[in-house]
C-alpha cells in the first residue's frame, strides 16, 4: 500500500477512494491516507463505501453518484473483485450517465467505447488495488453487474474500463477464509480452463502457457492456502494463478460455466457456481477439445486427482475423466458437485439460465464455446447440461454431431 501514492500521483491531485469495509477503516485506511499524502495527493472527499458481493446495480449507481459529486482527477478502488467491477461500471456511468442513465445500455461488447466516442469524452483514470485472489478484476476489461431483483448477472466487456494501473500484494489475501479462498481459486481455474477450451489457432497457442500455468498453480496450492491461510508461498501461488486467469480472459473469453453462473447469484458464490458447472460443460465439449483435455488432465493427474492412464482415453470418455478430476478438487475443498445439493436451488434457476443464454447481451459466451451454440440450439443442448448438473448424471448430456 505504501506504493499507492506513487501510482496515483501521475494521474492528478484530487483523488476519490472507493473502499471496502477492510480498506475503509483501521490500519489499512491509515496506510492509504498516508501513502496518498506523501505523494502530494489530496482526497476529493470522504472515502466512498464499496460494493456488496456480485456488484449490485444499486451499488454501482450509488458509487457513480458519489464519484460525480466529488469530481476527482482519478479514482482509487481498494477491495475485492465485486468492488472493483462496481467501480469500473460506476466510473463509466458517472461520465456517460447524463445522456445514458440506464445501465442496460452498457452491457455487451464495446458499448462504453462507442458512447465515449459519440460524446467525445474519456473515462476518469482508475487505480485498482486488489485484496482478493479470485476474479483478477484489477487486470481485465470485464465488469459483472447484478440485478438483485431478478437474480441475473450481466456483463460489460470493454477495453475502455480496464484499469490503467493496478496493485496486488498477495500477502493481503491471508485474511480470506477457507471458503472465500476456495471460491477464488475455482474462479481462477474457470477463467483459464474456459478460455483454453474455447480458443483456436494462434489464440490457442498464445493462451496455452498462460492457462496451463494458472491452473497448475491453483490446483497444487489451493488446499494448502485453505488449510494454512498464513502460508505466503501458497498464497502467492494462488494469487499468481488467479492473475494468470485474468490474463487468459484478456486473450480469449469464458463460456458455458460462466454463462450459467450468472443466473445462480442468489444461491452460489461465483467461483463455486463455475466450479460446479465446468465438469458438465467439459463432457459436452469433450469430442472437440481432446488436446486441451490431455493437457489439463495431466495437471490433475500429477496432483493426484485422476489416474494417469485415463489420459489415453478419447472423446467423451476423456471428458468424463477430466470432469471427475474437476469434481474431485471441488469435493476436496468442501464444495457441492451437483445443483440438487445446493440450498435454494429449484427449476426456476434452470429456466433463468436458459433465458439468459438467449439474451443478445450475453451472446459472447455462446460464441466462445468450443462447440458454439446459437440461441436456437440452447434448449436442445444446454438444457440437458443443466439437468445433468442438477442430478449429477452425466449420461443426460448430448454431444453435438
Amino acid at each position: 500500500m505504501n506504493r499507492l501514492g506513487g501510482h496515483v500521483a501521475g494521474l492528478g491531485k484530487r483523488i476519490s477512494v472507493v473502499a471496502g469495509s477492510r480498506a475503509g477503516q483501521g490500519d489499512m485506511r491509515k496506510e492509504i491516507e498516508s501513502s496518498l499524502k506523501k505523494a502530494g495527493v489530496n482526497p476529493a472527499g470522504d472515502f466512498i463505501p464499496g460494493s456488496r458481493p456480485n456488484s449490485p446495480r444499486e451499488d454501482v449507481q450509488r458509487i457513480a453518484a458519489a464519484v460525480k459529486a466529488q469530481a476527482p482527477d482519478a479514482v482509487v478502488a481498494v477491495g475485492g473483485g465485486s468492488l472493483i467491477d462496481a467501480t469500473k461500471a460506476a466510473i463509466a456511468l458517472s461520465v456517460l450517465g447524463g445522456d445514458h442513465p440506464d445501465l442496460e445500455e452498457y452491457f455487451g461488447i464495446g458499448c462504453v467505447t462507442r458512447m465515449l466516442a459519440e460524446q467525445k469524452k474519456s473515462l476518469i483514470p482508475m487505480v485498482a488495488v486488489q485484496l482478493a485472489a479470485s476474479s483478477a478484476a484489477h487486470l481485465t476489461k470485464y465488469s459483472n453487474i447484478t440485478d438483485m431483483k431478478t437474480g441475473q448477472k450481466k456483463l460489460m466487456i470493454d477495453e475502455a474500463i480496464t484499469p490503467p494501473r493496478a496493485l496486488f500484494d498477495y500477502a493481503a489475501t491471508t485474511s480470506m477464509d477457507a471458503g472465500f479462498t476456495a471460491d477464488g481459486g475455482l474462479d481462477g481455474i474457470s477463467h483459464s480452463l474456459e478460455v483454453f477450451y474455447g480458443a483456436k489457432g494462434p489464440i490457442l497457442e498464445k493462451v496455452r502457457p498462460v492457462a496451463l500455468l494458472g491452473i497448475d498453480l491453483i490446483v497444487n496450492n489451493i488446499l494448502q492456502a485453505c488449510r494454512q491461510p498464513e502460508d505466503l508461498k501458497a498464497r502467492e501461488a494462488v494469487g499468481l494463478g488467479t492473475d494468470l486467469g485474468g490474463y487468459a480472459i484478456m486473450i480469449g473469453g469464458t463460456n458455458g460455466a460462466h454463462l450459467s453462473s450468472f443466473s445462480m447469484v442468489d444461491i452460489l458464490p461465483h467461483g463455486r457456481a463455475c466450479g460446479l458447472m465446468n465438469p458438465y460443460y467439459t463432457v459436452f465439449f469433450a469430442p472437440a477439445i481432446e488436446p486441451q483435455l490431455r493437457d489439463v488432465g495431466a495437471i490433475f493427474a500429477a496432483a493426484g486427482y485422476m489416474k494417469t492412464e485415463s489420459l489415453k482415453l478419447k472423446g467423451r470418455d476423456l471428458g468424463l475423466a477430466v470432469a471427475g478430476a474437476l469434481q474431485a478438487l471441488a469435493r476436496a475443498v468442501g464444495f457441492p458437485t451437483r445443483l440438487n445439493d445446493v440450498p435454494g436451488f429449484g427449476d426456476a434457476h434452470i429456466i433463468r439460465c436458459l433465458a439468459a443464454a438467449k439474451n443478445p447481451q450475453l451472446e459472447s459466451k455462446l460464441k466462445n464455446m468450443p462447440v458454439p451454440l446459437s440461441a436456437a440450439l440452447v434448449d436442445e443442448y444446454m438444457a440437458p447440461i443443466l439437468q445433468a448438473a442438477q442430478t449429477g448424471d452425466f449420461s443426460l448430456i448430448k454431444n453435438m454431431k
